[in-house]
């Protein structure tokens, strides 16, 4: 059977992510690069749940947690595991203005840990969105916030240990409750 040939761009925009399929796949776009990253295994799905629920239950009024939406970013688009949205962040767009960003947070996985741990730190941080979480496998937190244009390392929490922490607002909880 013949496979159709498919056209692709030499320069990726926002816009050409409309015509690639809603798999289950996440496409991101780097310097007019695309980014594909497979579906996630259910303990990534399952860490992002639990934090999901600890950051909404401790949000205050006005500030908005959401799950695997679009960010704009300095030369593209990404999809983060989980974002907290400042209050007076818009509504009802497909892609967040990183402006409107108070945290990012990524959750380890084999097929994206080269770039969460690397591009994806320098972009958030060009963006100027002042908080970024990384959460490993076993739950361990790591805490990064921006200083003079690049994320310092504020502190890694492990499972058992108590989180309390201030930004983007007071949030506490012991890292372990995420693997469950």
């Amino acid at each position: 059977m013949a496979q159709p040939i498919l056209k692709f761009p030499d320069y990726w925009s926002e816009s050409d992510l409309n015509d690639l399929p809603a798999d289950g796949h996440r496409y991101e776009i780097v310097d007019g690069s695309l980014l594909v990253t497979p579906p996630p295994l259910d303990s990534h799905q399952g860490i992002g749940g639990n934090l999901y629920f600890i950051l909404r239950s401790a949000a205050p009024v006005g500030w908005r947690v959401l799950y695997e939406v679009g960010v704009r970013v300095p030369g593209g688009n990404f999809i983060p595991d989980l974002v907290v949205l400042k209050p007076d962040a818009a509504r009802g767009v497909e892609w967040r203005e990183s402006s409107d960003v108070a945290l990012v947070v990524e959750i380890a996985s084999r097929s994206t840990e080269l770039v969460d741990r690397s591009l994806k730190v320098i972009k958030y941080a060009e963006a100027g969105i002042p908080n970024y979480w990384r959460i490993e496998g076993d739950g361990t937190v790591e805490v990064r916030a921006l200083t003079d244009g690049q994320y310092v390392m504020k502190g890694t929490i492990a499972p058992g240990e108590p989180a309390h922490l201030a930004e983007p607002f007071s949030v506490e909880f012991d890292p372990a409750n995420l693997t469950d």
